[in-house]
């Protein structure tokens, strides 16, 4: 539902679905249950999906650490960032304990997403290997959220090629799935990568068109870069070029960001020569 964009119907779904679980009607293996909180997310509402996660792990069914690890990232966007990373601690050996490629691959996630700001060395290490296991399991789901993570600490390490590679990957994986609500993470994502490129132009015409409740909480420098942006382009002219990508439709937003990265792409090579 979330890929087709129907938010509204996405949420009750989940909601039913807790229902169902917590009268005993329905179970759920391998503590997948946890992934029914990604619709909150989606409505900027991270807050309940901790919340379903915990009582989730009250029940004792997270054989897989699937539950554990969605908490981690539930946490890391409501803004919990230690508790996130104290929720992360032991978190890998866990789900290495699986022999599960997917498990192992969400686990790294949560991890490298977690740590991002507090220790980004590990969470570059823990993002990397992620991303290779999901691309050696043909995850292409995980494959995504790795490499939207992996760009912007590639970008804040001094590797924006890398992070340009790295999010043109998630942007055609989320683009071609037609999922229209994590495209708007991969493009929000792209807009803070601009931002250290000194491309704002561009920027402020893809972050009208990124911005959305999951994107505000999950992406707070993506806030950071639009209020860079207003000081330094104006209020009038950024609020012209964010109404622009405001109104652009997917596939038009897509082929601009393509070729903004293009662009970008060709700058950083010519001076690297």
């Amino acid at each position: 539902m979330l890929g087709r964009g129907r938010i509204e119907e996405a949420v009750g779904y989940a909601d039913d679905a807790q229902s169902v679980i917590a009268n005993g009607r329905g179970e759920v293996p391998f503590g997948l249950e946890g992934g029914l909180g990604g619709a909150y997310l989606v409505i900027g509402q991270p807050e309940r999906a901790v919340e379903r996660c915990r009582t989730q792990l009250a029940r004792g069914r997270d054989t897989h650490t699937v539950t554990r690890a969605t908490l981690v990232t539930a946490l890391t966007v409501a803004g919990a960032g230690e508790e996130a990373r104290a929720a992360a601690n032991g978190l890998i050996d866990a789900a290495e304990a699986t022999h599960n490629p997917f498990v192992l691959a969400y686990a790294l996630h949560g991890c490298g997403y977690a740590f991002r700001d507090a220790d980004p060395v590990r969470a570059l290490e823990a993002l990397r290997r992620g991303l290779v296991i999901a691309q050696d399991s043909g995850n292409r789901l995980l494959e995504s959220h790795l490499a939207m993570v992996l760009s912007r600490l590639e970008a804040e390490r001094g590797d924006p090629l890398a992070a340009l590679d790295h999010i043109t990957l998630a942007i055609r994986n989320f683009y071609d799935s037609g999922n229209v609500a994590l495209i708007r993470s991969a493009l929000a994502t792209l807009a803070v990568v601009l931002d250290r490129l000194g491309r704002l132009e561009p920027e402020a015409t893809i972050a009208g068109f990124a911005f959305s409740p999951l994107t505000a909480s999950a992406f707070p420098q993506l806030s950071t870069a639009i209020t860079h942006l207003r000081d330094a382009l104006g209020e009038a002219a950024y609020e012209t070029l964010a109404h622009k990508g405001e109104t652009m439709t997917t596939a038009a937003m897509v082929t601009y960001a393509y070729d903004q990265i293009d662009q970008a792409r060709t700058e950083l090579n010519a001076v690297s020569k």
